[in-house]
């Protein structure tokens, strides 16, 4: 995607995450108390929280212990996989394969694909709603967003957006933010499947993410240097974030008080403050950095570093001692499970 993305990028003047019957999604135990799965009888065993790279350059998907921070290896999944979405019970993600134009379901405990689904054409990014019914694509070769049944494992509506759809956040309400990066907007699709507004922000939005609670959205523009903040209560640019040199992807902590951004121009993860507008720290990562993920503690924050086949670990708390850990080839997408 690097090639693609470079290709556009030059055009705009700039430079910028077979079936086997295995377990479906749903029905994970919730996680109560001190990171502890419990029953009847009291605590069992504690929580695994899981790391996924999508490895673009060797389709295949790296696997990692969240919080040994540890590789726990890689499974192959499809053709050029690039971005990747976790279902909120934590048993499945959805790998965007933009070479093979399909999503591969794959189970979180045994790494396994258990289902694929054909979408629209080079779907960049693969993001469920926040009820896990459904996954969203973004199909950067067809202008379109593919809408996906998880429990019937079926397309069930294909959204026309603007050009060149690039990455999705969902919020609570069942809405999606689309960034198309080649329209410099946002479309935002109701849980109807209409396009229901049309968000100017920076040039070649990318990367884009959602508060837990829904009411803000972070839209990395990879043009411009710059992150658009949007209220989803007006659906309005409310503030524009200073971002690095060329912002791809980004995450928000779980207070909704701190940004991190993947600048792929500086190599480093930029460090936001949300209210104040100002960066906080600039923290050196590996070469091309594109796909960021944050624990759901809020303690770490991964980061994808495409041109050096790494992912980068940092702790907010100690930005400046980060952990390098090996990925596959040119890792993208990067999620991972709430639970």
């Amino acid at each position: 995607m690097r090639r693609r993305w470079c290709a556009v990028l030059l055009v705009l003047a700039a430079l910028p995450t077979a079936t086997c019957g295995v377990k479906n999604a749903g029905g994970a135990q919730d996680a109560q108390g001190a990171g502890e799965v419990r029953s009847a009888a009291g605590p069992r065993y504690p929580v695994r929280i899981l790391a996924f790279a999508a490895n673009t350059g060797s389709n295949s998907l790296s696997a990692y212990d969240a919080r040994l921070e540890r590789p726990l290896g890689a499974a192959p999944v499809g053709g050029g996989p690039t971005g990747v979405g976790a279902a909120p019970n934590g048993n499945t993600v959805y790998v965007a394969n933009s070479k093979s134009d399909t999503v591969a379901f794959v189970n979180t405990e045994t790494r396994q694909v258990f289902a694929v689904i054909r979408v629209g054409d080079q779907p960049f990014a693969a993001m469920p709603n926040r009820s896990g019914s459904r996954v969203l694509t973004a199909d950067f070769g067809s202008n379109t967003v593919t809408v996906i049944s998880v429990p019937g494992r079926q397309v069930i509506g294909k959204v026309p957006v603007g050009r060149l759809p690039h990455s999705i956040a969902t919020i609570p309400g069942g809405e999606a933010y689309v960034t198309n990066s080649g329209s410099n907007t946002v479309s935002v699709i109701s849980p109807g499947l209409g396009v229901t507004d049309v968000i100017r922000v920076g040039d070649f939005p990318s990367g884009i993410s959602a508060t837990p609670r829904g009411d803000r959205v972070f839209v990395s523009n990879t043009g411009s240097g710059t992150v658009s903040v949007i209220s989803t209560s007006s659906n309005q640019v409310i503030d524009v974030l200073p971002a690095g040199q060329a912002p791809v992807g980004n995450a928000v902590s779980p207070s909704g008080g701190t940004l991190y951004v993947a600048d792929s121009g500086g190599n480093q993860l930029v460090i936001v403050d949300v209210s104040s507008g100002r960066i906080r720290a600039r923290v050196p990562v590996g070469v091309n950095p594109q796909g960021v993920a944050i624990t759901p503690d809020g303690r770490r924050v991964w980061v994808t570093n495409e041109a050096s086949d790494t992912v980068t670990v940092v702790n907010p708390a100690a930005p400046g001692s980060p952990t390098t850990l090996p990925a596959g080839h040119q890792p993208e997408g990067i999620a991972i499970t709430p639970r």
